[in-house]
Parts: structure tokens; sequence; C-alpha cells
């Protein structure tokens, strides 16, 4: 389709998405008016408003009440993991997403949302090599950095071996659930040596694009990593979901 038979409204979107990837409009940018881009672009408010939805349901922009619509800010937070930081973050008792966050100067927190005991869900048994519903201790948090909602987090650990420990109260885990697991009057008494990660691509339900803030046409990268000790058990399984446009990751998991 030429650019003469390409409707108006879209053509008004693709410059001004170009703007925004080139950085002529930065995040939190406010837009000209309607009235001012229709001037520009030879056309009706009614085509403008057309344009700009599109670049909303994209996630590019949003409408803040009584003030107009804006760049969309992109919170980002780069996350390297390797066994050297991990091992690192375990020693000195910071998580590792927070420690990365104030690297990159930002303030990350997690919130303890709840923590009770459930039947295993077939792809957690799966990862643990557990019956379906097998009882796990499921601890959901909510990670938020500079205020900003960021990941959705439910960790999960049989509990056969967690039972009447840290794990199963509602209640911050002294020096993380690592700690835990390798301390040597713990549960488990092994060292953690290797993370495996499947990651999938999906579009986010209504309640994770609530919980999460994902505006329309953002999708949501849910990131199963399975934690194995010494002698190959699997200890921990992760369950995060994660919008797509707040975090870049890059994963070199060996484990010294």
């Amino acid at each position: 389709m030429s650019a003469r038979e390409t409707p108006i409204f879209r053509q008004i979107a693709e410059a001004l998405r170009s703007a925004i990837l080139a950085g002529e409009l930065t995040p939190g940018q406010q837009l000209p008016s309607e009235n001012d881009l229709k001037d520009r672009y030879g056309t009706t408010r009614v085509t403008v408003r057309k344009a700009i939805a599109l670049l909303k349901a994209d996630g590019l922009l949003v409408s803040q009440q009584g003030k107009g619509v804006f760049v969309r800010p992109r919170p980002s937070v780069q996350m390297l993991t390797t066994g050297a930081n991990f091992r690192l973050r375990r020693y000195t008792g910071d998580p590792n997403y927070n420690a990365e966050a104030a690297a990159q100067g930002k303030t990350a927190e997690q919130q303890l949302l709840a923590v009770e005991t459930v039947p295993a869900p077939p792809d957690i048994a799966e990862r643990f090599g557990v019956a379906e519903g097998t009882p796990v201790i499921v601890r959901r948090l909510r990670f938020v950095v500079d205020g900003e909602p960021m990941q959705l987090v439910n960790g999960h650990y049989l509990a056969s071996r967690f039972e009447g420990t840290e794990v199963a109260e509602m209640r911050r885990v002294r020096g993380g659930v690592s700690r835990l697991i390798e301390d040597p009057e713990g549960p488990v008494r092994q060292r953690i040596v290797q993370f495996v990660e499947d990651l999938e691509i999906r579009m986010p339900t209504p309640e994770e694009s609530q919980v999460l803030a994902i505006p329309p046409g953002v999708p949501l990268a849910r990131v199963f990593r399975t934690g194995h000790v010494a002698s190959g058990e699997v200890v921990e399984v992760l369950d995060s979901r994660v919008p797509c446009d707040r975090h870049v990751f890059r994963y070199v998991i060996d484990i010294p």
C-alpha cells in the first residue's frame, strides 16, 4: 500500500511512533494538542484521535486526566544474573534484584503479599519431579522499583522440606531463601549449583494488567526459574510475571 493509500490516521501514528523511537519525543514529554496536530497534518481532530488511540494501544502513549497525552515513561531495570554476583549478593544478604536496581540509581522493594500451602499445579509439580497436588509452600511477592510495580514473583517450595521453617511464615526470610537453603543448620544444607530458566511470552490477563499497571498492547514474560542443589534436587521454583517494557535481562548462571 502506498503512502497515499495509507489512511491518514496511520500516517500520523507512524510519524509519531518514529519520533518516539528516535528520541525526538522523550519519555514523559507531552504530545502537542489535538488542534496543533490536526493543523500540522491538515486533517481533523477525529483523525488525530484515531492515531493517538493506536499508539495508546501499542503502549507508547498515556493520557493524564485534565493534563493531556504524554509519551509513556518506560522504567527499566537491567538485570545481569551471573553465578558470581549471585554468590556476592548471597553473602551480603542483599537480594540480587534490589542490588541491581540500586546499582542503576533506583530503589527496589519486595512486597510480601501472601504465604500459603497449596496443591502443586501441573507446571510446578513437573519441575519438582513430584505428583500433581503435592503440597507446596507459595510465597507471593510484588517487586516495585521507584514506586512502580515491576514483577509478580511466586516462589514455590516443597512443604515436606520447608514446613515449620521461616519459608512457611508470613514474614521476610532473613538473608533470603537461598541463605536458608545453604545454611549448614537449615532444612537442605546444600549449596545451590544451578538455575534453569524457561521463558514464555504472551499477552497479560486482565488481572495481571491491573496489578502490574500494564498498558494495552504490551506483552508479558512468564519466567520459570528452577534452582538445583549439589545433589541434583530441585529446591525452589520461581514463577515470575514480567511486563516486557520494563526489563533488560542477561543471564550467565554458572554458579561458582
